[in-house]
C-alpha cells in the first residue's frame, strides 16, 4: 500500500465511506472520482496497476486544484486490500450486470464501494468469489453497457449519503451558503 505524503492540510480524516477504483484506465475518470470523493468525505482507493499516472496532466486537471487534497490510497495487488477490508466497512461491489439494484440496498455506516476498469469492469474471479455482494445502477436503456465509471462512483455515492441523511447513521456533507466558497475554489 502506498499513502501520499501528507500536505499541508494534514492526513485526511479517517473515513466511514470508502470508494475503490481498481486498476483505472482514464486519468480524467479517476480525478473526477476523487474530486467527487473529497466533496461526499469518501475515501478513494486505487488499485494497480493504473492506466496513467499519477503525476499526469489529465488527472491533475479533472481533480482541479482539488487533487492534492484527494490523497488516495494506493494499493499496489487486489489480493492486498481485500484482505483488509473488514477495517474500512462492508464492501459492495458493482457492475451493470449485477441482479441487485442500488435503490434496494440499505448501506452500512461503513461501507467500501467497489468499481471495476473502464473497458471490462471488476475480473471474473473477484465476481465469482462476491457474487452476492454485486449491485447495479439501473439503467432503462437495456442496449445500454454501462455508465461512465466518475458518473456510476457520483451516482452511488450519493445515494449512500441521501440513505445516511434520512436514517441518521452517518455524516453527509453539510451544504455551505455561496459566501463561504472561498475565492479560486469552483461551486
Amino acid at each position: 500500500m502506498t499513502i501520499p505524503p501528507p500536505s499541508a492540510s494534514g492526513p485526511p480524516a479517517p473515513a466511514d465511506l470508502h470508494v475503490v477504483l481498481v486498476t483505472p484506465e482514464i486519468a480524467w475518470n479517476t480525478g473526477n472520482a476523487g474530486r467527487t470523493c473529497l466533496a461526499a468525505g469518501a475515501q478513494l482507493h486505487l488499485v494497480r496497476p493504473l492506466g496513467f499516472s499519477l503525476d499526469e496532466r489529465e488527472i491533475r486537471r479533472a481533480g482541479v486544484d482539488y487533487w492534492p487534497r484527494v490523497r488516495p490510497v494506493v494499493w499496489e495487488e487486489w489480493a492486498t486490500l481485500e484482505s483488509a477490508f473488514s477495517t474500512f466497512g462492508e464492501p459492495f461491489f458493482f457492475s451493470a450486470e449485477a441482479p441487485r439494484e442500488v435503490w434496494d440496498v440499505e448501506f452500512p455506516k461503513r461501507s467500501v464501494l467497489v468499481f471495476g476498469r473502464e473497458s471490462g469492469g471488476l475480473p471474473d474471479d473477484v465476481r465469482l468469489r462476491h457474487a452476492e455482494r454485486f449491485v447495479c445502477i439501473p439503467m432503462a436503456d437495456t442496449r445500454m453497457r454501462s455508465l461512465n465509471l466518475s458518473t456510476a462512483v457520483a451516482v452511488v455515492l450519493y445515494e449512500v449519503l441521501r440513505q445516511h441523511r434520512r436514517t441518521g447513521s452517518g455524516a453527509a456533507p453539510q451544504p455551505r451558503a455561496r459566501h463561504d466558497v472561498p475565492r479560486g475554489d469552483a461551486p
